[in-house]
């Protein structure tokens, strides 16, 4: 047999009411601070949206960066976060994939790493382990213990350029968001307030005909710029977290000066300062071209398992203008 309360809900509530003037304990209010940043946000739409995405994606063909890269590894799997001196980097971009990168160590100036991908496989050289590494970039096997050796260049191109939405291949949605920043009134407090966005949903027809979530591209609204870019792999995980600041004009085109990219996955983190970038000028072919350094043991990340091989029997070629 049901209870009178269960019978009868309202007269439960009309008790609970009725206490109320003997039990102010019982509930109490108080104030909650607005924390959305005050300011004359921009109004926009879906389609306006794309048509920039569109636009600034066909301005840049290619680039000619001299960077500064500063780099972290490490989170929640490792239990620790390591620190990397920053160091002096180049990089060459050539769409529609092409990239090379190479980062120098301090003082000396000898190559750090030295890498390139024209978007199908990459190649990576790192003379201070003696290793050569290649694969394809469909192909992920993570190095256990070695984070940076997770570094690619396919990650990089992927954050640093926008890429056009595909009609053909691409479908997206508009949604309107909120993005937690620092406070750009009061930067040295390191308070975190709302700021409202747009952000751009961007699904990708996959070669089985199903719709998979690509990337996620986020505008702030108070300038309409793309401040963050979010890739995703083929199971719906973040792949990539890119942020975009400093937006400066460079060759008559708005580009941000400071590019950091967060891959959670293998818990990297690389921070890209431009020092100087030269845009849309004409680059060769031979300069994205790496050979295998002589004596360098050769790891195929293509295979089932990696493989050492003999040493390579020529030395590399040096870099070519714009990477010296």
């Amino acid at each position: 047999m049901k209870s009178p309360a269960r019978q009868h809900p309202v007269v439960l509530l009309l008790a609970l009411l009725a206490l109320l003037p003997l039990g102010g304990c019982l509930f109490r209010t108080h104030t909650v601070a607005k924390r959305n940043i005050a300011g004359n946000y921009k109004e926009s739409n879906r389609d306006d949206l794309i048509e920039r995405i569109n636009a600034e994606a066909l301005k840049i063909k290619t680039m000619n960066a001299t960077v500064d890269i500063a780099a972290s590894s490490g989170g929640e799997k490792k239990g620790k976060i390591t620190d990397y001196q920053e160091i002096r980097g180049y990089i060459l971009v050539r769409k529609p994939k092409d990239i090379r990168m190479i980062g120098l160590l301090p003082v000396v100036r000898n190559k750090a790493f030295d890498m390139v991908s024209d978007g199908q496989t990459f190649r990576v050289s790192i003379p201070a382990k003696n290793r050569f590494i290649v694969g394809r970039n469909d192909v992920t096997r993570p190095a256990a213990g070695q984070t940076l050796d997770n570094l690619r260049p396919q990650h990089i191109f992927d954050a640093l350029l926008l890429q056009e939405i595909d009609p053909q291949n691409e479908i997206a949605a508009l949604e309107s968001t909120v993005e937690i920043v620092n406070d750009p009134k009061n930067p040295k407090s390191k308070t975190q307030v709302q700021m409202p966005s747009y952000t751009i949903i961007v699904f990708r027809k996959s070669a089985e005909g199903k719709w998979l979530l690509a990337r996620k591209i986020v505008f702030t609204r108070d300038d309409l710029q793309p401040h963050r870019q979010i890739v995703y792999d083929k199971n719906g995980n973040i792949a990539t977290d890119a942020r975009y600041d400093n937006f400066q004009v460079f060759d008559n085109l708005l580009f941000p000066s400071l590019i950091t990219i967060y891959r959670p996955q293998e818990e990297y983190t690389v921070q890209l300062g431009i020092v100087k970038v030269k845009l849309n000028e004409q680059i060769r072919n031979d300069q994205f071209e790496l050979a295998q350094p002589t004596g360098s043991q050769l790891l195929r990340l293509d295979q089932p398992a990696p493989t050492a091989t003999t040493p390579a029997p020529a030395a590399a070629k040096p870099p070519g203008p714009g990477l010296r």
